[in-house]
């Protein structure tokens, strides 16, 4: 929660200083794209992806552990949503394979 803080106020002053770089009178429009870009954009989306790496890690670990679940207990898998039609209910009537003319 911290770390969408910090960003967020970190983007508010890199926008301040391109603000500042685009409408001062030896600043140009480029300087301040610039600027956004190599001080603001991407240090922080670096950043943001080195912190985000725990959580994919957890994440990745998780779906492995259910896929090993799923391989060593295939019924268990379908019966907890691995397929649609899982239930023990039956599929209702069909459909009929002809459409009749009014």
């Amino acid at each position: 929660m911290w770390t969408w803080i910090v960003a967020l106020a970190w983007m508010y002053v890199v926008s301040l200083m391109t603000l500042a770089e685009a409408t001062d009178p030896q600043g140009s429009v480029l300087g301040a794209v610039i600027t956004f870009l190599f001080y603001g954009l991407g240090p922080l989306a670096l950043v943001m992806y080195l912190l985000g790496t725990p959580a994919r890690r957890k994440a990745r670990q998780a779906a492995e552990a259910r896929e090993a679940a799923a391989a060593q207990d295939p019924m268990a898998a379908s019966a907890a949503g691995g397929e649609p039609d899982a239930g023990s209910l039956p599929a209702g009537a069909p459909v009929s394979p002809e459409r009749k003319e009014p």
